[in-house]
């Protein structure tokens, strides 16, 4: 799939790179459960004015906005999905970083943290 493709098929606007989807994946099969999905949201807060938020919900909220992978859905919230289009999620997994990273061509500037943006 092209980017093109991927920005035009993409209702939540949010990217999950192959290795960011497999980890989803592996971290839900672990949960033992089914009604998950991962929830990206940004809410008010941190040092730059704007967080990211990332976390398994079973909640459908009113306006959720969903994307269907292989074995799981994204959900994003209709507030967040202005902040995330075209936000992509990878996962990093090396001695100086692990964990969920954002890449977010709508943020203007963030932390020296990187947990916050603007």
């Amino acid at each position: 799939m092209t980017e093109t493709q991927t920005e035009t098929t993409n209702p939540t606007g949010v990217t999950l790179t192959d290795v960011a989807a497999e980890k989803v994946k592996a971290l839900l099969e672990q949960e033992g459960r089914d009604d998950l999905r991962l929830r990206v949201a940004v809410q008010p807060g941190g040092c730059s004015g704007l967080r990211y938020q990332l976390f398994f919900d079973e909640r459908s909220l009113d306006g959720d906005v969903v994307q269907g992978y292989d074995g799981f859905e994204v959900v994003v919230d209709r507030m967040s999905v202005p902040y995330l289009t075209g936000a992509s999620i990878d996962f990093a997994d090396r001695i100086d970083a692990q964990g969920f990273t954002i890449d977010n061509p709508n943020a203007s500037g963030s932390c020296a943290c990187g947990d916050s943006f603007h």
